[in-house]
Parts: C-alpha cells; structure tokens; sequence
C-alpha cells in the first residue's frame, strides 16, 4: 500500500515557468472547472439545505457530540500517520487521546483529552507524502470532496486503508464512523453557511477564490516554506505579483 502511495505521489512535475495564480499550478484548469461546476450544483440541491436545516434543528451540544465521536475514531489513523512521519510525539498524542476519549468521554462524545490539556494533533497521508518530500503537484478539484492537490488526492485514498479500527471492527459497526463524519460535514455545512456561501455564490469567481483559499490553508498546515509559495486569497487571481518591479516575495503581508 505504502509502495503504491509513493508511485502515485509521483505527482505531475511543476514547471515554474507555468505557474499560475500566484504561485497555484492548475493545468488541469478546464476540468476541474467543470467538476467545481457540478459541485456547486450539488451544494446548491443538497448539501446546503441539508446543512442549514441540521444547524437549525439539532442543538449545537448534539452537533458537537456527533463532531467529536468522528473525530475520535479519526485519531488511530492519524497516530499511523504520525508514526509514518517519524514523528512519535505526535502518535502518542492521537493514541492517548482515542484511549482517554473513548474510555472517559463515552465512546469519544466528549471531547476530555482536550479538557486534561491534550488538544488534536491531526495529520493524514497527504502530510505523511509531504514530509518524504513528495511534491503538491497540480491543483485538483474532486468531485463532491472539493478542492485538492494530486499529493492530498493520493492521501486521501490511501488513508481510506490507514485506519486501524476498520480491520477490527466488524460490520456494520465500522461504518458508524463514516456516517458520523458525513454528518459532521453537514453540519459544518449549516454552522459556516455565511462563509461558504461568499465563497461560492457572491465572489466573482468561486472557483479561483476556492484555489487559492485551499491552497494557502493546506501549505500553512504543512509550514509553508520551500517552493510551495505563500498565496493571498484575497489577491486578484489573474494578477502576476511577480511583474510589479516593487514586489517583495518576503514582506510580511500583515505587517503594519
């Protein structure tokens, strides 16, 4: 599995001279335009409404319950990944906290591991090809799951067999963590359906703002640095910082 996670990371060469968007590699561009499309319209038909009608119906305790339960069985696959990184305090943190979380905060309910002082650590195997020095690749937009790179792409299946708890648990008792984070997301949908909605149906161009928020949010997970650039999201996509003979690459953009 690891040896077909690193021959698909071999994700499409970056040719600088392409760059695009403030440092966003899109070659893919007509497509992916074309999958944002349709995921507009299923957020439009269903993910929206269902998101606002779960925000205003289930309490925000029991929206945080559910959040919680799905991430806690999140957490032995985000241990693997840590270990993966070579990162053993990260693993003992995603290990402490499932035990605790489960034992103490009913089946992980509760988020208790955060009230000892022992906030989420989280990772996956988009991370895990980040830190062996896989490139990010092209920009990507998938369908139903949203914007992406070809490195997270490949993360995100490959962490569909990192998960522990789904070798063990019999079905259909396996399936409740899926279940539970389809709802978290839904309910994610409702909580910041203000935001979402400026971002894909009051900004001029949903697809390029959705670009460049995900690709400067993953990078800043990530730490930044390297050829993997800073990206403003709220810049002028089809502007080119690098033609304005005052541009400075290093100055900080909140600076006063």
């Amino acid at each position: 599995m690891l040896c077909l996670g690193l021959a698909l990371a071999g994700c499409t060469p970056v040719d600088p001279a392409a760059l695009k968007s403030g440092g966003v590699f899109d070659p893919y561009e007509d497509a992916n335009r074309e999958t944002h499309a349709f995921n507009r319209a299923m957020d439009r038909a269903v993910l929206r409404p269902a998101g606002k009608g779960y925000a205003s119906v289930v309490p925000d305790d029991i929206q945080d319950g559910v959040a919680n339960f799905a991430d806690n069985l999140s957490e032995p696959s985000m241990a693997v990944n840590h270990l993966l990184q070579g990162d053993p305090k990260g693993f003992g943190i995603n290990l402490y906290r499932f035990v605790v979380n489960t034992t103490l905060g009913f089946g992980g309910m509760f988020d208790v591991a955060a009230d000892f002082g022992v906030n989420k650590d989280d990772t996956d195997f988009g991370e895990t090809l980040h830190v062996w020095g896989a490139s990010e690749g092209a920009y990507v937009e998938l369908p139903l799951l949203g914007p992406s790179n070809e490195r997270d792409a490949v993360g995100k299946f490959v962490d569909l067999f990192t998960d522990p708890l789904s070798y063990v648990i019999p079905s259909p008792e396996k399936y409740y963590g899926t279940a539970a984070r389809v709802v978290s997301k839904v309910g994610d949908r409702g909580r910041y359906a203000d935001t979402v909605d400026s971002i894909l149906y009051e900004s001029a161009d949903s697809y390029a703002q959705g670009r460049l928020l995900y690709t400067q949010n993953r990078r800043f997970e990530l730490g930044g640095g390297g050829s993997d650039t800073y990206v403003d999201p709220y810049s002028d996509p089809y502007s080119d910082p690098y033609s304005d003979p005052y541009f400075d690459p290093y100055e900080d953009p909140y600076a006063e």
